[in-house]
């Protein structure tokens, strides 16, 4: 274990005094708040509420179900087992992750696929004490190889009003393919915009700068869809900065590469712009080599709107809590985080006022008892 304490004669032995010794602490720097076992610490994180702003549906995709679904739908794999794709999910970068990300898809044909996905990943998010997820999905993905775009929103929009958590739809747009493409998907998913809340831009980064899809995001701004985009995880502080001013969008996806513009960063706390950090997929896609090195505190200490969120869980490693758990063992964070880390993930989500306030009194409230 990484786990770093303060001098550990010095903190109470329960969650309930820790909390009040940090309370205690509260002059002291964010990064010294550390104050309580890491087992307490590890179960707080599991059991708080909290919410998912970044889970790409596809990436949810667990081999078992690629090959369950394979053979429904009499799809051939490159790979003989569920352990040798397994093994193949080692990615040098971005691009060799999307490379079997979309080859992954490629089982997913008919409603019922789309809706036994989201299923799946909404139960496991369940038992993470996840209360809410806004789900990304990847249309072109799908309509590309002749998947009709009603099949592919009604079978997760189906799953999302059957499952056991409060869950949306979020639609991306691929970067890599051009913004005429992406305003055609627009137009094709008029028909079903009431299940759709707002919409997206991912795939490969680099060499794909926002403004590239200004215009199609203009269109989405005037239909009343609420906008994020992914900025600044391969691609440098210059493409939040687009993102911001020219896309206008409300939420960065990643961003962790904002320090490298001190007047960027002041502009992200200035306008609480939440950022939606996925710590497993940083690690995983080489952005930092190791999670000692993730810049996590160092955001939140620029008092920056982070969240944690799994991004592709089948492919990085861990769902919500695995995340959480990975980057409180590497750094400094302690009870105070939590609670942050928390109420930011509601805070930033695209509820109504009156919803949003009760999650956010649920994680008071949690956090209160535990002081009792």
């Amino acid at each position: 274990m990484s786990h770093k304490f303060l001098d550990e004669t010095t903190v109470p032995a329960n969650p309930a005094a820790a909390l009040r010794y940090t309370s205690s602490m509260s002059h002291r720097p964010t990064h010294l708040e550390n104050t309580m076992p890491h087992p307490q610490l590890q179960m707080i994180l599991q059991q708080m509420p909290k919410a998912e702003l970044h889970i790409h549906i596809e990436g949810s995709l667990e081999p078992e179900l690629i090959f369950e679904l394979a053979q429904r739908n009499g799809v051939a794999l490159a790979y003989d087992s569920v352990e040798t794709l397994r093994q193949a999910y080692a990615f040098d970068n971005l691009q060799s992750f999307l490379d079997i990300y979309y080859a992954g898809a490629s089982v997913l044909l008919h409603e019922q696929d789309f809706y036994d996905m989201t299923a799946a990943y909404l139960r496991r998010a369940a038992q993470d004490n996840v209360c809410h997820a806004e789900i990304f999905f990847d249309p072109q993905t799908h309509t590309a190889r002749g998947v009709p775009l009603r099949a592919v929103v009604d079978g997760i929009y189906r799953a999302c009003q059957e499952g056991p958590i409060s869950a949306s739809l979020i639609m991306c747009f691929l970067r890599h393919l051009s913004e005429d493409d992406a305003l055609a998907t627009l137009e094709d998913a008029l028909p079903l915009r009431d299940k759709i809340i707002g919409v997206g831009l991912d795939s490969s980064e680099l060499g794909h700068p926002p403004e590239k899809f200004a215009r199609v995001f203009e269109r989405c701004r005037q239909l009343g869809l609420r906008l994020v985009a992914h900025a600044g995880e391969e691609g440098p502080p210059a493409y939040i900065e687009s993102a911001l001013d020219l896309l206008n969008v409300e939420r960065i996806d990643h961003g962790v590469r904002c320090l490298e513009d001190p007047l960027l960063v002041q502009r992200l706390a200035r306008e609480q712009i939440a950022l939606t950090v996925c710590p497993l997929s940083n690690i995983k896609l080489r952005v930092f080599d190791t999670m000692a090195q993730h810049n996590m505190l160092e955001l939140l200490d620029a008092g920056l709107v982070v969240t944690v969120n799994s991004d592709d869980p089948a492919y990085f490693g861990g769902y919500m809590n695995a995340n959480l758990l990975a980057v409180f063992d590497a750094l400094p964070l302690g009870l105070s985080h939590a609670q942050r880390l928390a109420r930011n993930s509601f805070t930033a989500a695209f509820l109504d006022p009156e919803t949003k306030r009760g999650y956010l009194a649920q994680v008071d409230a949690y956090f209160a008892g535990l002081a009792l």
